[in-house]
């Protein structure tokens, strides 16, 4: 007999779990360049759609087709009797995809860590390696009844056998590929090498978040009695104050460390809250979590920072602090902090002597396993892109897209000049019809009778209008307006990001470019002076050109005449 009410609960964990997969996807192509937008962004699906294949062919056979202590068993396509191991009144179907979407989140960790550098075939075998053998494995010893389960390990949701699998992978992978071009100076230094939009990375992070109450909560897998409801809000509030806590202890922590809260690194922060707080959601009280949440919150950025200055493994996300260090630090406390057996509550050293051989016996299962697949990549079809590849983006060496955010600039330049049937409203050479030029009383005035003089302003964006009605005022109406970055010689103010200081702030900026005769260069400047001036770093700077003449292209006039309108 089937219960409803639990097939339900199941179904909705999966559906949450395998939405994780957009939450991923968003943070990983935040925090890179633009430029890699796509291809992390395809790692991201193939890692579900490829894992999914691979683990319904052996993995899930591996994991859960038997009570051996090694392996569960091989059983191709899922045919075999799982009524034994199945929750109660939940169909095979609905856990196998309950299963199959835990395998993926597995191996997605991975992408962030080894992104804007990674060949996609190599990365595509990797997701073929890591869902049928690597994480089944490990995840049958937790939770397939093999060796681990029969010592008393436990994780509830995944601290390990999840999160730690794919950190670990990710650190492996991310060391053996090398850091990125222009990521460390000569002298080792590392560089800051900013995301491109982290608009996108927080949405990805508040996906995750919510995508975890189905993580954690629906991994009781039933629904059916007062206890285990009460279980499930418990598990809902642990999880979330775990994340919470984390937040705020790294926002203060990198306030204190940095002179400045740290975005990027405190959006990470809740990751690793999540992360922490998933082997034990179940065993530890509100408190406990809190606990668990506060050191997440400081291990975070400090394994960040470790990991990229003493280590030098470059990881553009931080998947391996968040996921593997977190990961395994989750596990660990709870032995210490599980209300019932742990160390702090009076259960003695057993319990916490269990989750650290656990934790160790799967770190080193991970590392074997995915170092020998990475260096045969390393030494056969080869795991890195070329320098040239890496530097013009993967997007459009791998994937044939000049950008991913096409609309947002010029693609001329990368994929040749547009057909003119492609573009909008265009009209063929014949159905051209010419505008008509309307002749008018030339002043008579040459481009060598009179001085032209190019003037370049750069200010702050919020002074803009100021400035556009400043020169509307003095009887300057023509302009040309560029969104910039820019810094003085002085290189901006010191910054940091995720712990590393910006050798360059470049700061968004707007440059002003008119072209004046009839209206003299001083006014001009004194008009921009005084629309500009607040009197702190950062009003801007004015820059003259001579100009030797200007052309309007549809009537063909020159000098001044070229400047006035029609």
């Amino acid at each position: 007999m089937y219960s409803s009410v639990n097939t339900i609960w199941v179904l909705m964990g999966a559906a949450l779990v395998f939405f994780m997969q957009a939450g991923f996807a968003m943070c990983e192509a935040g925090f890179t360049r633009s430029k890699n937008t796509g291809n992390i962004l395809m790692k991201n699906l193939m890692d579900f759609c490829i894992g999914t294949a691979v683990y319904w062919l052996v993995g899930f056979g591996l994991m859960f087709g038997g009570a051996g202590a090694i392996i569960g068993g091989f059983d191709p396509l899922v045919r075999g009797d799982y009524s034994a191991i199945l929750p109660d009144g939940v169909p095979l179907t609905a856990f196998f995809i309950f299963q199959t979407v835990f395998c993926a989140t597995a191996a997605t960790i991975v992408s962030g860590a080894m992104a804007e550098r990674t060949k996609f075939i190599s990365y595509c075998i990797y997701s073929l390696m890591i869902s049928p053998v690597i994480y089944p494995v490990s995840g049958h010893w937790i939770w397939g009844g093999g060796w681990l389960a029969q010592m008393g390990f436990h994780d509830f949701s995944g601290s390990t056998a999840v999160h730690m699998v794919g950190g670990i992978a990710a650190g492996v992978g991310a060391k053996i590929l090398g850091p990125r071009i222009g990521k460390y100076d000569k002298n080792g230094k590392p560089q800051a090498i900013l995301g491109h939009n982290l608009s996108i990375g927080a949405l990805g992070v508040f996906i995750l978040w919510f995508c975890w109450f189905g993580f954690n909560g629906c991994s009781t897998v039933a629904m059916d009695s007062d206890s285990v409801m009460e279980l499930a809000g418990a598990i809902f509030c642990t999880t979330n104050m775990s994340a919470a806590v984390a937040c705020v202890v790294t926002m203060i922590f990198t306030w204190l460390r940095y002179g400045k809260p740290d975005v990027s690194m405190t959006f990470n922060a809740a990751l690793g809250g999540l992360v922490a707080i998933t082997a034990g959601c179940d065993m530890v009280s509100i408190f406990g979590a809190s606990v668990i949440g506060a050191c997440a919150g400081i291990v975070l950025p400090l394994a960040v920072e470790f990991f990229d200055k003493v280590v030098k493994i470059d990881d553009p996300v931080g998947a391996v602090s968040v996921h593997g260090v977190c990961g395994s630090m989750g596990t660990l406390l709870t032995g210490l902090l599980a209300v019932d057996g742990g160390l702090f509550y009076g259960g003695g050293p057993s319990f916490f002597i269990t989750q650290c051989i656990g934790v160790a016996s799967v770190a080193v299962w991970v590392l074997a396993t995915i170092t020998i697949v990475f260096l045969v990549l390393k030494h056969t079809i080869g795991l890195r892109c070329s320098a040239q590849e890496e530097i013009d983006g993967l997007d459009i060496h791998e994937h044939g897209l000049a950008s991913a955010y096409a609309d947002f600039m010029p693609a001329g330049g990368l994929t040749g000049p547009v057909e003119p049937e492609a573009a909008s409203g265009s009209v063929s050479e014949d159905e051209a019809v010419p505008v008509q030029v309307v002749a008018r009383e030339r002043s008579g005035i040459s481009a060598s009778d009179v001085k032209l003089s190019k003037v370049t302003i750069v200010c702050n964006q919020a002074r803009f209008e100021t400035l556009k009605s400043a020169m509307n005022a003095i009887g300057v109406t023509g302009m040309t307006v560029t969104q910039v970055l820019g810094c003085g010689v002085q290189k901006g103010r010191i910054e940091y990001y995720r712990g590393v200081e910006m050798t360059m702030n470049l700061l968004p900026k707007v440059q002003v470019d008119v072209v004046v005769s009839k209206v003299p260069v001083a006014t001009v400047v004194a008009a921009a002076k005084r629309a500009l001036f607040t009197g702190h770093i950062g009003d801007g700077k004015i820059f003259i050109y001579d100009v030797e003449n200007v052309v309007k292209v549809r009537t063909g006039e020159e000098g001044y005449d070229a400047l006035q309108g029609d």
